[in-house]
């Protein structure tokens, strides 16, 4: 990599934390911000799955897992406490972990809309609440702290699927993303959002099919689904240098499934 490119997109020295980020989108972005190096530490409801992950990623630099229930306060104080233990303070907050419950209308259940509810929106706010001492002493005006919070097309377009709070909840995270950022100027703190398309994760894996893909790609303008590095690269631009005056947006990744509607 030449200096140039270095000095605009390296994350070296920089320390983040990634929910989910042992599976799907989570690890997708967890590899490229120890690719670009980063320290990155992990977290999962799943122990097994949390420390398996950070284990495989520890070839490509430091990584951590710290498993936790983010669906409730106990378990963000929980993880926000081994953050703080770990010594290295917080540059990169991303925001990734969520989850999605599919009924028809007439018959949606409460829990389901109080599952996704908690986990895609009260989850981030209250994380990014208990974090904001750590970002803010890691932050400045030349190289603000930076805050990333994984949305979805879904918040942009009107087909249900019967996905009900699914749609509700990343639309919300959208819109509290704006308020934040404009709170969050003044600290030297950039919040933005990414609203990615199909990318293979557990929420497609029931479309994995040579079929299901092939149906997938069809109603992606590009003709195509999600990689990798789609979703890092856009992760890194907006943690680097390069991402310094970015603030407030959300950014559909999708291929332009966004303008299907």
């Amino acid at each position: 990599m030449s200096d140039y490119l270095d000095s605009l997109f390296s994350l070296a020295g920089k320390t983040a934390l990634v929910t989910g980020g042992a599976k799907g989108i989570g690890r997708m972005i967890s590899e490229g911000l120890l690719q670009a190096g980063a320290r990155v530490y992990i977290s999962s409801r799943s122990a097994e799955d949390c420390t398996a992950a950070a284990e495989d990623m520890s070839a490509l630099g430091e990584c951590r897992a710290f498993p936790h229930d983010l669906s409730g306060l106990d378990g963000i104080q929980a993880l926000v406490a081994e953050v703080q233990q770990a010594g290295h303070g917080l540059d990169i907050l991303v925001n990734n972990s969520g989850a999605t419950w599919g009924a028809p209308l007439d018959e949606f259940p409460e829990s389901g809309w109080d599952k996704v509810m908690d986990l895609n929106v009260k989850s981030p706010f209250f994380l990014l609440q208990k974090l904001l001492p750590l970002l803010k002493a890691a932050a400045s005006s030349e190289d603000p702290a930076r805050v990333v919070n994984i949305s979805s097309v879904a918040s942009m377009m009107t087909q249900t699927q019967g996905a009900y709070s699914y749609m509700a909840s990343k639309a919300a995270i959208s819109h509290l993303n704006k308020g934040l950022a404009r709170d969050l100027a003044k600290d030297n703190i950039t919040v933005n959002a990414i609203a990615p398309g199909f990318f293979p994760s557990k929420m497609t894996r029931h479309m994995s099919t040579d079929e299901g893909m092939k149906m997938l790609c069809s109603l992606t303008p590009l003709g195509r689904i999600g990689k990798p590095t789609d979703i890092s690269g856009m992760v890194i631009y907006l943690c680097s240098q390069a991402g310094t005056f970015v603030t407030g947006s959300v950014l559909p990744l999708s291929g332009g499934l966004e303008l299907v509607g």
